[in-house]
């Protein structure tokens, strides 16, 4: 199988895995560097590809990568890189949303062939278990959940469980490579287009969700103290029916005292 191709995209020298030093962890990251290099040129490279392409061993290669989705499992970790690790500043959810897309897209473009390649792995995974031949570790994927949930984070308390993942939920829509492939490849969006119409979307889900949560009555301050229940903060709404229960007594009134009058 292969994607489309791109060029390779330098990498800045990586350390040793903590925990692994010496010759094992310099063959384990030759072997990695290897296989990102083979999928950046737009192939999906099985553990023997990578072993010939390094010219070591297919026995050595497997002792380091058992399966090949293991080897595109790790191979991803490492084009996400600094993503994983990234933190917002901001307190306010539409900047923490806007910084992390601002941050991400640009990476995952540089990474682009080997996200699409991971993706096309995953699927031919699907259709192996539909099919019940799957005979390898699946690629597990879901790094955005973790990295959504926490760029709108300050929101938690005043959406709710229910409307807090919901728009976790949303926002794992146009946050990844395949919001990415779906704005280049059917749109024709550069990476820099892609991203502003992601964040542009990401910005209008935040301010909805807080809107709705405001609008419903369940809005209440962010730092509300665990425990305490959403509806104490519901704002007294007055109804027609009190309205008009009022205007009534006060036309009582009005009528006694004429009455008193005469």
């Amino acid at each position: 199988m292969a994607v489309s191709r791109q060029a390779r995209v330098p990498k800045a020298p990586v350390p040793e895995p903590a925990g692994e030093s010496g010759p094992r962890a310099r063959m384990k990251r030759m072997l990695l560097d290897t296989a990102m290099d083979l999928m950046q040129q737009g192939r999906i490279p099985s553990v023997s590809d990578v072993a010939e392409a390094a010219t070591v061993s297919r026995a050595t290669a497997y002792r380091y990568f058992p399966s090949q989705a293991s080897m595109i499992q790790e191979a991803v970790h490492e084009a996400l890189g600094p993503i994983l690790a990234f933190a917002p500043q901001s307190e306010n959810p539409e900047e923490r949303v806007r910084d992390l897309l601002a941050f991400a897209f640009p990476r995952i473009e540089a990474y682009e062939a080997t996200h699409r390649a991971t993706i096309l792995l995953s699927l031919y995974q699907w259709t192996q278990r539909k099919a019940g031949t799957l005979d390898e570790a699946q690629i597990v994927r879901g790094h955005r959940k973790k990295l959504l949930a926490n760029a709108v984070s300050p929101l938690r308390a005043q959406l709710g469980r229910a409307a807090f993942d919901k728009l976790t939920q949303a926002l794992s829509l146009i946050f990844g490579t395949e919001a990415l492939i779906v704005l280049k490849d059917i749109w024709g969006l550069d990476g820099d287009e892609a991203r502003r119409v992601a964040v542009w979307a990401a910005i209008a889900l935040v301010r909805t969700a807080a809107a709705e949560a405001t609008t419903a009555g369940i809005a209440r301050p962010v730092n509300v103290p665990r425990g305490v229940a959403t509806q104490d903060f519901r704002r007294p709404v007055a109804t027609g029916s009190k309205r008009r229960n009022g205007s009534g007594i006060k036309t009582a009134q009005k009528i006694e005292l004429k009455r008193e009058k005469r």
